[in-house]
């Protein structure tokens, strides 16, 4: 059920963004609240000068034996799970609160593409919303425009958490863009991480998948992921930036033959590339020094002008789909966990008119644009950010190739708690299915067998040193079913109220339970290693 959001008892705003919070009555701030066709609560912020934070807070009584569930600022890492009332946990994007006692659950949310990094606290008094405003670390200065800050759904229902979790995300986005149909490839990063491949060992993946999924009519995708570009990764750098003209010459010659040769095996060419970040002179709208090289703002006409030319060249080379990377933590200098309540730091954006959330959506809008007819796949995007401007959506940290506990530990979770996003918001991916020899396909071929079962987007990463007759067989199996479009209805986590990574799921009819635990247990010190190898080494 969805209830129109009565305004807020108390409205704040915050100037400089190491003051003090004011009443907006006394702050010279402009806060417009205006009710929505579609049943939302507009946010307009306006500034004769300057602005930072505006902070929402609705009074409503939280049983103290409720749960609570918030979202990830970019992809989760881990850490999505149900929790009791913690009144200065951050939030970000949605609030949900589920009653045990009576079954039912409340949803709050923001629209997604708005002009705030917004993030929600829930106490036992009632709900805060804080909308983010900043361009980058300091107070945005909007001139005579007014802000956008934020569109506010409230829903609650009693079938189900998982459900009104779905009810409240298509609620957030109004016009959400897919692949339109099963997104299924083959990635080599989980075994080769970026070093000593070239186009001989992307034709023999492209080929790999090919003959596991045989003459299904839905053609599976062959992404040739970081390491294709000179001074980079390949080369034991600590990152791959642009100029993204052209390939290694010695591995990568030419790149339209290299998509040519992945679709001459009967399979979809894709490409990695990290739009922010060059290696060349500066150009207007440098943010900061970023591992060994620049990386560049979005809110610069020339960046955005840049982006757009290298994004067309993918797609021109014949690339059908385009995986932007790192842009997040290129602008703003951090991973999502390390935000807390306060997204990016540092100066003014090369625009200080430009809150970091309009810089980002434009940035997105500019890929989206300039990709044309191939599919937009993000990684380290802020998804509520992104939803409408990619088509598919990287929605937790990278599984691994190494430790199989980092699979299940982020893999998992990513899945059941950002499930919702599927179809809502995009195509959600959550991130490759690895078959390497450090790690145990006995516990990996669980996770396919999950990931292939919900319909949601499969990539396998198989290192050909692992290819038995049975761990083909398990590959073909789940590819297969994968590419037509998973079990029918999808599947759904029935423990997730109890678990971070929930062990028993629906799937149609069925109920499977995985057993992601090895027999040795889990791994306390995973979480504490790198999630790649150093690529000096």
């Amino acid at each position: 059920m969805t209830i129109p959001p009565v305004d807020p008892a108390r409205i704040a705003v915050q100037i400089d963004p190491d003051g003090a919070f004011a009443d907006v009555r006394c702050s010279g701030v402009r806060v417009h609240l205006v009710e929505t066709g579609s049943g939302g609560l507009r946010v307009e912020v306006g500034a004769v000068a300057a602005v930072s934070r505006v902070r929402l807070r609705w009074a409503a009584a939280i049983p103290e034996d409720c749960l609570v569930l918030g979202d990830a600022w970019e992809r989760s890492y881990g850490e999505l799970e149900w929790r009791g009332v913690r009144a200065e946990r951050v939030l970000p994007w949605t609030a949900l609160v589920h009653h045990p006692r009576t079954g039912t659950t409340d949803g709050w949310g923001v629209e997604v593409g708005g002009a705030s990094l917004a993030f929600w606290q829930v106490d036992r008094r009632g709900v805060t919303l804080t909308l983010d405003l900043r361009s980058g670390g300091a107070a945005v200065v909007p001139g005579d425009r007014m802000l956008t800050a934020a569109i506010v759904h409230v829903v609650s229902g009693g079938q189900g958490a998982l459900a009104v979790q779905r009810s409240l995300l298509r609620r957030l986005c109004p016009q959400p863009l897919t692949t339109g149909g099963p997104l299924v490839g083959a990635n080599n990063w989980y075994y080769a991480y970026g070093r000593d491949f070239g186009l001989a060992a992307v034709v023999r993946d492209a080929r790999t998948i090919a003959d596991l999924v045989g003459d299904h009519a839905v053609r599976p995708f062959g992404v040739v992921d970081d390491g294709w570009s000179s001074a980079g990764t390949a080369d034991g750098l600590a990152a791959s930036p642009g100029p993204w003209r052209a390939g290694r010459p010695d591995r990568f010659p030419d790149m339209a033959e290299a998509a040519e040769a992945v679709r001459a095996e009967g399979v979809r060419p894709g490409v990695w590339f990290r739009p922010l970040l060059t290696r060349e002179e500066p150009i207007e709208g440098v943010r900061a020094g970023r591992d060994g090289a620049l990386a560049l703002d979005p809110s610069s006409p020339a960046v955005l002008e840049l982006v757009a030319e290298d994004t067309a060249r993918l797609g021109g080379w014949g690339f059908e789909l385009i995986k932007h990377d790192f842009s997040t933590y290129d602008l703003l200098g951090s991973w999502g966990p390390d935000f807390g309540a306060a997204p990016g730091s540092g100066p003014a954006l090369h625009d200080p008119s430009v809150t970091t959330a309009e810089a980002l959506v434009r940035f997105y809008a500019t890929v989206r644009a300039a990709a044309g007819e191939a599919l937009v796949l993000g990684c380290n995007v802020v998804g509520h950010l992104a939803a409408g401007l990619v088509h598919a959506q990287r929605v937790g940290d990278d599984t691994s190739g190494l430790h199989w506990d980092r699979t299940r530990r982020v893999g998992v979770n990513a899945l059941a708690f950002r499930l919702a996003q599927h179809d809502a918001f995009f195509t959600l991916d959550a991130d490759c299915v690895p078959s390497t020899t450090a790690t145990d396909w006995a516990l990996n071929r669980r996770f396919l067998d999950l990931i292939a079962r919900s319909g949601t987007a499969l990539f396998v990463s198989v290192d050909p040193a692992t290819r038995t007759d049975a761990v083909d067989a398990d590959l073909a199996q789940a590819l297969r079913l994968a590419l037509d479009g998973g079990t029918p209805g999808g599947v759904a986590p029935l423990d997730w109220l109890h678990s971070p990574t929930p062990s028993r799921w629906s799937a149609g009819d069925d109920v499977l339970e995985y057993d992601w635990v090895g027999p040795g247990g889990a791994d306390a010190f995973e979480p504490f290693l790198a999630g790649s190898p150093d690529p000096a080494l």
